[in-house]
């Protein structure tokens, strides 16, 4: 679905996103820096030009590890500069200081007490330089300025950005698929759906796999795509689309229903747009201070404090143990719910699988430290440097000042 704009009453600057890796810097804030002391190896490294699942897998093996050893807060985008912890558990830190991996640099080591874990940061910090414009420079300064004081009075829409739903953008389509009991429509949003990423091996691997051919198609696939091949060797044997389901690994599966959680999310959060920063009858608030939530049982006492942003509404993120709302609040999500043939929110497959429930904020508190123009040698550009929470997705701010 398209998705509407809180600052849509401003026209966008146009432009691209991510023309070098150096026009997207990201760089994690950490939630708390390493003791000095313990079995594990925090490890700050910039890499250029591979996911941080790659990252992790080049520097385990130079360390004869295995990939399972390393632990991450977060996972980069590929097509970016990104500065970004990863721990390890007993290796020397004068090895790991010194590891020489193409696109890895190593700026900095210390020990600590515990492995890194998703969501172990307090967020990211971005310095985003778009190019292309759409309209002359200093008038683009003027509509970003103009959008982001409307972000910073109100917040940013807290959208999960098109990258958690693949480079084919089906993501969420096979998570439905598997939790309505339809694998073959699961695996055939696997295996099948082409991208325009995808390098010509790829395509004629998926080619295969439209036409039935599980046979040919097995041995087609890279050897990174593991979890298509096995889909394809699976239906290869007669095996039935459950079973070839089943064949993918628990982590990737979990991570086809949390992008269809995401997806709901987003249904939820485009028709609230208007009122992103207003409490309504029923509404879990989250605080932003710590992340609690509770009901909001009282509006016209609670809205202060949204306007001072220490709270703001939430949207679901469906599954088991889940705070439920109350009222017009719950009505709404129930209607989500049902407009995509859903009967509960707990969020269960018919083979056992389920997803842990939670609430998100719609909104997000963006700072923007820097909004100005400039030309290089690779032309002229609009930068715009900013600080989000972790969880919270730079294109989703981006949008509102580019529109598309």
């Amino acid at each position: 679905m398209k998705l509407p704009d809180l600052t849509s009453d401003i026209p966008g600057i146009g432009g691209r996103l991510k023309s070098r890796p150096e026009d997207f810097v990201v760089e994690e804030l950490p939630l708390y820096p390493p003791s000095g002391e313990g079995t594990h190896v925090f490890m700050t490294v910039e890499k250029r030009g591979a996911s941080t699942a790659a990252a992790a897998d080049m520097i385990a093996r130079a360390l004869g590890r295995r990939r399972h050893d390393v632990g991450f807060a977060g996972q980069k985008d590929v097509h970016a500069v990104a500065r970004q912890t990863l721990s390890i558990e007993h290796v020397d830190p004068d090895q790991a200081a010194r590891l020489n991996l193409p696109g890895i640099r190593v700026l900095g080591v210390a020990r600590h007490g515990h492995k890194l874990r998703l969501g172990h940061l307090a967020g990211n910090r971005f310095d985003l330089r778009v190019r292309g414009l759409a309209v002359d420079p200093r008038a683009a300064l003027g509509l970003a300025q103009a959008a982001t004081a409307v972000l910073q009075r109100r917040g940013a829409p807290n959208y999960f950005g098109p990258q958690r739903f693949g480079a084919a953008g089906n993501n969420g389509l096979i998570g439905r698929a598997a939790l309505l009991g339809r694998y073959q429509e699961a695996v055939d949003g696997i295996v099948g759906a082409d991208s325009d990423r995808d390098r010509p091996d790829v395509r004629e691997a998926r080619r295969l796999c439209r036409a039935g051919d599980y046979h040919a198609a097995a041995p087609a696939w890279p050897r990174s795509f593991q979890s298509e091949a096995r889909i394809c060797r699976t239906l290869a044997r007669g095996g039935d689309p459950r079973v070839a389901w089943l064949s993918v690994d628990q982590k990737m599966r979990k991570f086809y229903l949390n992008a269809f959680q995401s997806e709901l999310f987003n249904e939820v959060l485009a028709e609230r747009i208007d009122r992103i920063d207003r409490l309504e009858d029923g509404d879990v608030a989250w605080l932003h201070a710590g992340g609690a939530c509770f009901l909001v049982q009282d509006v016209r006492r609670e809205q202060p404090r949204c306007e001072a942003f220490e709270i703001s509404p939430t949207g679901p993120q469906f599954g088991a143990g889940m705070l439920q709302p109350a009222g017009a609040t719950a009505a709404a999500e129930r209607r989500v719910l049902e407009a995509n043939r859903l009967c509960t929110p707990d969020f269960q497959t018919p083979d056992g699988m389920y997803a842990h429930g939670a609430r998100r904020p719609l909104r997000v508190p963006v700072r923007f430290d820097e909004v100005s123009i400039g030309t290089d040698e690779y032309g002229s550009f609009l930068r715009l440097r900013f600080d989000l929470p972790a969880g919270a997705f730079a294109t989703s701010v981006m949008r509102e000042i580019m529109k598309g």
